[in-house]
């Protein structure tokens, strides 16, 4: 703990054999790093939903459900 500590609330590498092994993030930071991947997966999904808005499915309501032809 005494090596993360001494990272003062930044991001500390742990070596083995002198390469980094795992690093530690104090959580505040890895919270804003979860974020940041879950908005970049909704971007993603955003773009794939945007660019499916000009396509045209043909559908028919079949006992109360939608069903789309092939």
């Amino acid at each position: 703990m005494g090596t993360v500590r001494a990272g003062e609330g930044a991001a500390v590498a742990i070596l083995n054999r002198n390469e980094p092994a795992f690093y530690c993030v104090p959580a505040s930071v890895y919270e804003v790093m979860l974020e940041r991947l879950e908005d970049a997966a909704l971007s993603k999904l955003t773009d794939e939903r945007v660019a499916d808005l000009g396509k045209t499915f043909k559908a028919k309501i079949e006992d109360g459900d939608i069903v789309f032809d092939d």
